[in-house]
């Protein structure tokens, strides 16, 4: 077991823990919480020995072996699947061992040498490798392409492969979650509760802790305190506790205001002097109880938008993508035909695997891409606030908080969009002041600061924008969870339109009502709950994982034919059932594939009847006695009838053309 016993640890001038204990058991999956800067990295440093103790025990047992990701980005021409297999430490050694008793020629060093090969997995490690990559949402051709031939991002995907893929007894996880995509995190969540070590990890992500972990260690004012259960029973516990700690206080304090007039009422005479001096002692002797300091909850709010176009955005058989690098390059398409509507106050949350187009169907609504076919239409007065993956990478290092508040008035009265906003210095002072920006750390160089404070930077720079569609894509990468909250808060009350991509759960149900599932090339409502979608993304796992072992049956079988087996040995004979089987899972796969459509068609028909129904209300009105006003305002919410009339038959054609030739395919 792990033992911390009075343990003080500082970095620099700052005590992070001051006489803090506890203990945590072998096989225990711990989740350690606490606000940004409290001390859970230092924690994890004291853990793998970067980090020593000033003062108290500590112990970890010296036979465990430690599993954690390396925080540096890999420099390495080396292909994925080996440079993740080189992770096995135990594999690696074994390894080593077989060359020098190759080099002794001691026989039987070399015999013994090779069995240690053997027990560390040396014959199947390219496929545990294989298959931890695949599972972080690498495609079967990027297995052997170069690690330096990756965005930061899959590169920090393979250092994970990497941790998961070394042996070990104590694994340390720090925001495992940051760079990983829904469906890479739902399988993370699967492989960890198989893992049968040690686990510690560090994370804002509430429902990968409740999925995960079953104790939690929080850290708050330099003291560790350990609660039975995951993250969601531990805020019930202390909440609780710090409940019983404000009811004892009050007693206490009760109790004490009491002695103390006796105190003061009765020192002075001498038939009471004896009992008052008892009181004094009583008082001196009490045992105090802290009052309950709770942390001051972040929290803010968007503005007011200036104005609510309805409809926001009119999508028409937009393709989306990437112009071509060159001239002798042609375009990339990820997704294709496209057409939808968005309105004024939807919640929307863009569901997907990795690498099917989400972030790029983002930036091609916020301007950063231009559609490679088809039109967006914007409502008039839309003013898009969009918050990018690589927006913190965008943030000048050298300049402060105040500097980047001044160009970006600056920049929005050049463009003539501002909207009320005041712009005088003070004035952008008090409005980062509102995003926990206070004193010196105004002034402070953004280089120097967490990941945290640079995503509430870009949050308090997007909010002061005053934006009616908010395009979020993986907003939460780095926030804690208090900030989190405070983002579903503010956008719950948000009276615009939200956009959001995010493998964050938790606010996705907070905040979304509906989702738009990007898939195989194209764009289609989903049909179902994230808890849908999650059993979704294990299914398609699974049936991709079957094909894998058909193929591989088949590619077997085929091998088995050259080789002159007979068609009636009875390794043949499990075929035919073999094959209704496969029949009947295509069957299922096809009817999966078109329920949404029919119930989109189902959604498209009942539309145009009620538009229909509609139109010939506003014909007959327009017939009859109206003012010019009601004529003026009647032919226009005719002619946006006539317009949605259109789109929806065009709409209804596409689903009877798909649907016909996916029942005939």
């Amino acid at each position: 077991m792990i033992i911390l016993k009075d343990i003080v640890l500082r970095r620099g001038a700052k005590v992070l823990l001051d006489g803090a204990s506890c203990v945590i058991n072998p096989g225990e999956k711990v989740g350690l919480v606490g606000r940004n800067g409290a001390g859970k990295s230092s924690l994890f440093r004291l853990l793998d020995g970067q980090l020593h103790e000033d003062r108290g025990d500590f112990q970890v047992p010296a036979q465990w072996r430690m599993a954690q990701v390396a925080q540096d980005m890999p420099e390495t021409g080396e292909s994925a699947t080996r440079f993740v297999v080189e992770g096995d430490t135990r594999l690696t050694a074994a390894q080593q061992a077989v060359a020098e008793a190759e080099a002794s020629g001691d026989g039987e060093r070399m015999a013994h040498a090779y069995m240690l090969l053997q027990d560390a997995g040396a014959h199947d490690a390219s496929a545990r490798a294989q298959s931890l990559i695949l599972g972080l949402g690498f495609r079967l051709d990027e297995l052997e392409r170069p690690v330096n031939s990756f965005s930061g991002g899959w590169r920090m995907r393979l250092q994970l492969a990497r941790a998961l893929m070394c042996p070990s007894d104590l694994l340390l996880l720090d925001e495992p979650t940051n760079h990983l995509d829904l469906d890479a995190l739902v399988w993370l969540e699967a492989w960890l509760k198989r893992y049968e070590g040690t686990l510690l990890v560090i994370s804002h992500d509430r429902e990968f802790l409740d999925a995960v972990t079953t104790v939690t260690l929080h850290i708050e004012r330099a003291q560790l305190t350990r609660y039975g259960g995951n993250y969601s029973r531990f805020e019930e516990m202390r909440a609780e506790q710090m409940a019983q700690q404000q009811a004892a206080f009050t007693r206490q304090q009760e109790k004490m205001a009491h002695l103390q007039r006796f105190i003061d009422r009765f020192k002075a005479k001498a038939t009471k002097a004896k009992q008052a001096q008892s009181r004094v002692k009583a008082l001196e002797r009490m045992e105090k109880i802290a009052p309950v300091l709770a942390d001051a909850e972040f929290s803010f709010e968007f503005a007011e938008p200036a104005n609510l176009p309805n409809p926001m955005l009119a999508l028409r058989e937009v393709d989306f993508g990437y112009p071509g690098a060159t001239e002798a390059l042609p375009p990339v398409t990820i997704v294709r035909r496209v057409t939808r509507s968005v309105q004024a106050g939807q919640r929307i949350g863009i569901l997907g695997a990795n690498g099917q187009g989400k972030s790029t169907v983002v930036k091609t609504i916020a301007r950063a891409l231009a559609p490679l076919a088809g039109v967006i239409t914007e409502g008039k007065g839309l003013n898009i606030g969009y918050f990018a993956q690589q927006e913190l990478d965008v943030l000048r290092p050298d300049e402060h908080p105040l500097q980047h508040m001044i160009r970006l008035a600056k920049d929005c009265a050049a463009q003539g969009r501002l909207s009320g906003q005041d712009t005088r210095e003070q004035d952008l002072r008090n409005f980062l002041g509102g995003f926990n920006f206070t004193g010196d750390q105004v002034m402070q160089a953004v280089g120097s600061m967490s990941g945290g404070e640079k995503a509430r930077l870009v949050l308090c720079m997007l909010v002061w924008q005053r934006p009616n569609l908010l395009l979020l894509d993986e907003p939460t990468n780095h926030l804690d969870l208090a900030t989190r909250e405070a983002l579903s808060v503010a956008l719950n009350e948000f009276e615009g339109t939200v956009m959001l991509v995010s493998h964050d759960r938790a606010l996705l149900r907070a905040v979304c009502d509906e989702f738009w599932l990007v898939s195989r090339g194209g764009i289609e409502p989903f049909d179902g709950d994230l808890d849908d979608y999650q059993r979704y993304l294990l299914d398609v796992a699974r049936q991709a994982r079957e094909m894998q072992r058909q193929e591989n049956r088949e590619a077997s079988g085929s091998s088995a034919d050259a080789g002159g087996v007979p068609s009636g040995t009875p390794d043949n004979a499990p075929r035919g059932a073999e094959q209704r089987r496969l029949e009947a899972q295509r069957r299922q796969q096809m009817a999966d594939k078109l329920r949404p459509m029919k119930k989109e068609l189902a959604q498209v028909e009942q539309r145009m009847a009620a538009l229909g129904t509609e139109k010939e209300s506003l014909e007959a009105a327009l017939s009859g006695t109206l003012t010019p006003d009601d004529i003026a305002q009647a032919g226009r919410r005719l002619k946006a009838v006539t317009d949605e009339i259109e789109v929806c038959e065009m709409r209804w054609l596409e689903l009877s053309e798909a649907i016909e030739q996916a029942a005939q395919g």
